[in-house]
């Protein structure tokens, strides 16, 4: 079984496994690293519970939509205990799926945040990242990064390879990172 699929990642969710939440830290860098929201579509791949998406949508003001391939996940996300609307909540598999299917492209903002490490394709799912993110879109990917743990960590395996990092970050015209301590965030634009 690979582990980008929603037979891996549905029963964690379904058993209540929860992921690390978002932190202020990570707030500031959107802030600083994404353009104002102003309505325009956004992509939350892999959004887990939602907060992302949330944040997205009622902080920074864009339209967003949270995909994942968990139902689980999605039922969670879909409890928002907001008043004003929220994102849309989808439940699919970015890798495999129909992006046809998606609301609102081309996205002024896809985000995916600690997903990109479980993609079993990463040329491929970055070659459907592209064809649905606007030109001048930022792509925002938070992944942790293979030797930042103590190797007597049993998460060390977590991040993931110089080879893996240049195959993200080749092919954009602008590149920024920012580090929060075991994890990089890279803001990507075409």
């Amino acid at each position: 079984m690979t582990t980008s699929t929603q037979a891996y990642w549905e029963p964690l969710w379904a058993q209540g496994r929860r992921y690390r939440q978002i932190t202020d830290a990570e707030t500031r860098l959107l802030a600083e690293h994404l353009d104002p929201g102003r309505g325009r579509p956004a992509l939350d791949i892999g959004t887990g519970a939602g907060d992302l998406a949330r944040h997205l949508h009622h902080r920074l003001g864009y339209h967003t939509t949270g995909i994942d391939c968990a139902p689980s996940a999605i039922t969670l996300a879909a409890q928002d205990t907001n008043p004003a609307p929220g994102p849309a909540w989808q439940c699919m598999d970015f890798a495999t799926d129909d992006l046809g299917k998606l609301p609102d492209p081309p996205y002024a903002v896809i985000t995916c945040r600690l997903v990109y490490r479980w993609m079993d394709d990463k040329p491929a799912f970055l070659n459907r990242v592209r064809s649905v993110l606007a030109p001048g879109g930022t792509f925002w990917v938070v992944t942790e990064i293979a030797g930042h743990r103590a190797e007597s960590d049993p998460r060390t395996n977590l991040g993931i390879t110089q080879a893996e990092i240049e195959m993200l970050t080749v092919g954009w015209s602008v590149v920024r990172t920012a580090d929060l301590d075991v994890l990089r965030c890279y803001a990507l634009r075409p």
